[in-house]
């Protein structure tokens, strides 16, 4: 078990922007920096990284957290897994202590997976590297295929040999589990190595661990050309791009990604100095897959083999990039010839002149590519427009469309009206199917139907203002409850002036689930007036109160520096809103107690109506004079406190 000092000094250490950039295109805006959230599908930024708070927050999906939590929901990882990764990023020494929590069986799973996997990749790696049949048969492979020492190590190459059993026999005296192994893709039912007599590629995901292996043929041995791991609760291929952990900071910085078929493909590539590129390995390309490239750059150029056999099926499997709003080009190369095989016949220089000049705009290459095959044969145009439709009628931007639809009418020789009829009549009916599907999905529109609420989140049942004080309790403990303000009789900490001031009986008649569970848990915790500031609820061990935190901590809005930078507006005599940490306390206690005696003098009404019924004329009389001592003093509360007239 990782000590509590080394998980301090991790935690001291960690800076959510450095985090959080290694997998997501951040821009700074104002304090904050800005991008396209990871966790679902947007088109407009909402997901916002805090530095000052060490925090991030997406306002469209709701999700939220420190460095740790972030690592947990992108990566799959359990929570040791995340500190050991961030305690390699700042190079901090793991100090480990024998007693050993209880962990989620899941998160055990994959804690024992990647273990596995690491364990693999060091032994293919030894093999290749310090054996004689893995340097005579796949060392002599990968340096005659022209790659260097140093692409070789960088992307962990290795071998597996031809021994049926090598691997397993190897892990099992090292202390592996069979099962483990196994669930790992490692190792087959029998006990057998899955890779036998294979040179071997490490897949990585985006933190760098290695997640799973393809394997190519090599000798004698019956297979396939190339084999990949199976799907393992740490891999899933349809979210992993081959090289994306290499080419990351390259395709950030060129902003722009190459797409090629092959794991050899992007070897050679990178050798000769173009690093931002990766392989979609021989698959057509997964919605997650596009995700994964779009938090990096919008703009993506696809390299394709000189084979126009399956081009065709190829084109149509990237209508999925245009809706994600991404701008998509395509290279097409000379006949026979594949990135690997071309790049070594013309050198690096003349490769990327290449690219260069033939790279062209999807929409437009497919419009040329179809037309081609048509020649004049009517019906096989108009077949041709209504695919050009379909692809301009899935980009998002009005404008893009607008551009495509004036070319597309001028290369297919029709009227830009009737293109522009038919595109509409292509959204319409994309837009009725996606009100259909959403229909089916939920039973009715707009809501889900009732089995599902318990599994997917909803909005609440009542509008969350109607529970404005109390939100707001939490608001200012969150975010000032270890500041000091000075009281008539002493100071004390923004939390110990507002939790003094409400009974747990007023708490426990807080109607919001939530709301009711933080505040009362604080209360019970930190009645005694021990300072709690935000990192304590950012670290607290209840999920649902640092998730509550943490919406208060990240504001969707933040106060424009151009008010005094610019038009020279300062507030003269008072701090910001955020920094009145007095006026701020006393006021949202005070709007919660004036809302519980209008809550308490609904409910001695009530008592009166119950009482009037049934003729019970001495109870009436003590609740009617309870009812006007209570109002009188809510009144007075009011104007005192709030400077606010109740009229009824």
């Amino acid at each position: 078990m990782i000590s509590k000092a080394t998980i301090d000094r991790i935690l001291d250490a960690v800076r959510i922007e450095d985090v959080v950039g290694d997998f997501v295109n951040l821009r700074k805006r104002g304090v904050n920096l800005l991008g396209l959230c990871p966790f679902h599908q947007e088109k407009t930024p909402s997901f916002n990284v805090t530095p000052a708070k060490n925090i991030f927050k997406c306002f469209g999906c709701g999700k939220g957290g420190d460095a740790i939590s972030f690592l947990r929901e992108h990566e799959g990882f359990s929570y040791p897994e995340a500190l050991r990764y961030l305690a390699a990023k700042y190079k901090i020494e793991i100090e480990e202590t024998e007693e050993r929590a209880e962990q989620d069986p899941e998160d055990a799973l994959k804690d024992q997976l990647f273990v596995a996997s690491q364990f693999a990749r060091d032994f293919f790696v030894s093999q290749l590297w310090e054996t004689e049949e893995g340097k005579g048969i796949g060392l002599s492979y990968f340096k005659d295929r022209g790659f260097r020492e140093a692409v070789i190590r960088k992307f962990e190459l290795g071998y597996a040999p031809a021994s049926g059993s090598s691997f397993s026999i190897h892990a099992v005296q090292q202390g592996f589990r069979s099962e483990v192994l196994q669930k790992a893709g490692l190792v087959t039912g029998q006990n057998r190595d899955f890779f036998r007599d294979r040179v071997m590629f490490t897949i990585h995901g985006l933190s760098g661990k290695p997640v799973a292996f393809a394997g190519r043929i090599m000798g004698k041995v019956s297979g396939p050309k190339y084999i990949n791991s199976p799907e393992t609760p740490i891999y899933h291929k349809s979210n992993v791009l081959y090289g994306m952990y290499q080419a990351r900071q390259a395709i950030r910085k060129q902003d722009n990604c190459y797409l090629v078929e092959g794991y050899t493909d992007v070897l050679s590539l990178v050798q000769e100095g173009i690093e931002n590129v990766v392989a979609s390995s021989g698959t057509a390309l997964t919605p997650e897959q596009i995700r994964l490239i779009k938090r990096f750059t919008n703009n993506l150029t696809i390299l394709y083999d000189g084979d126009a056999a399956g081009l065709k099926a190829a084109l149509r499997g990237l209508e999925l990039v245009l809706e994600q709003d991404m701008n998509v080009r395509v290279v097409m190369l000379p006949d026979g010839h594949d990135p690997d095989s071309y790049l070594a016949e013309t050198g690096p220089t003349r490769f990327q002149e290449f690219l260069a000049q033939e790279s062209q705009d999807f929409i437009l290459f497919k419009t040329r590519i179809l037309l081609d095959e048509t020649k004049e044969d009517p019906v096989g145009r108009a077949r041709v427009v209504r695919e050009i439709v379909e692809s301009i009628a899935r980009v998002p931007d009005g404008l893009k469309r607008a551009e495509y639809t004036k070319i597309c009418a001028g290369r297919l020789d029709v009227a830009e009206a009737m293109l522009i009829r038919e595109i509409n009549v292509a959204l319409a009916e994309r837009m009725e199917k996606a009100r259909k599907e959403e229909t089916k999905a939920t039973g009715f529109e707009g809501r889900a139907m009732p089995e599902e609420e318990t599994s997917i989140p909803s909005a609440p049942s009542r509008p969350r203002f109607e529970h404005a004080q109390e939100l707001d309790l939490v608001r200012v403990l969150v975010s000032g409850g270890d500041r000091i303000i000075k009281l008539e009789d002493r100071s004390a900490t923004v939390a110990e002036f507002v939790l003094e001031q409400l009974s747990v009986e007023d708490l426990s008649d807080i109607v919001d689930p939530g709301i009711r569970h933080f505040l009362l848990t604080i209360k019970q915790e930190h009645g005694d007036g021990s300072p709690i500031g935000a990192d304590h609820f950012l670290k607290h061990g209840d999920k649902a109160i640092r998730e509550m935190a943490m919406a208060f901590l990240n504001q969707a809005s933040e106060y424009s520096e151009n008010w005094e930078k610019r038009w020279q507006i300062v507030l003269q005599n008072q701090p910001l809103p955020d920094q009145n940490f007095a006026r701020d306390a006393q006021l949202a206690v005070n709007r919660f107690l004036l809302k519980r005696m209008d809550q308490l003098c609904a409910l001695n009404a009530q008592r009166i109506r119950e009482a009037h019924e049934a003729g019970d004329t001495e109870n009436l009389a003590y609740y009617m004079q309870f009812q006007q001592n209570l109002l009188q003093l809510r009144n007075e509360t009011a104007m005192r406190e709030l400077n606010t007239i109740i009229l009824k």
